[in-house]
């Protein structure tokens, strides 16, 4: 078993989420999906205990109640090598009530931060072109969903 592995504390619809990101990623599955019986604290059906996989990244995901929620302070990363799979993920993360947010971020509908971000990024503002570097910084900046075309064009 992995040392470390994210766990994500829904307010609800936790199995909802954990169905559809497996969805999104190649090398996806669900393992466990409990469900609470009622008679506690959360209603029946609320997510106790999911693990799953994205990509080959474990996961864990509950539902907590109403006192839990996400903030910007946290996100998920993901490496989207072609503009093909920027468009992909940025489209299904934003669809249904999720939110574009500024350089490659973007909130779904169930309140989860994203990074939705080329690896070239790191390659045109880590090269030794430093005006170059602050282009590309200057064009990000102007992004919403990143496009790898722009980036290399600044």
């Amino acid at each position: 078993m992995q040392k470390i592995t994210t766990f994500l504390t829904f307010k609800e619809r936790g199995a909802e989420a954990v169905d559809f990101y497996a969805t999104l990623f190649k090398n996806s599955k669900v393992y466990a999906m409990h469900k609470h019986p009622g008679g506690g604290p959360l209603p029946e059906g609320a997510l106790l205990h999911a693990s799953f996989e994205l990509d080959g990244q474990p996961f864990m995901a509950m539902d907590g109640g109403t006192s839990f929620s996400f903030s910007q302070g946290f996100s998920l990363f993901v490496n989207a090598e072609t503009q093909d799979e920027i468009d992909r993920l940025w489209d299904a993360l934003k669809a249904d009530g999720g939110r574009e947010d500024r350089c490659g971020w973007v909130q779904d509908k169930f309140g989860v931060s994203w990074q939705i971000v080329p690896p070239v990024l790191g390659q045109l503002m880590g090269g030794s072109d430093r005006e170059r570097a602050g282009r590309v910084m200057q064009a990000m900046l102007k992004m919403n969903k990143l496009i790898i075309k722009d980036l290399e064009e600044a």
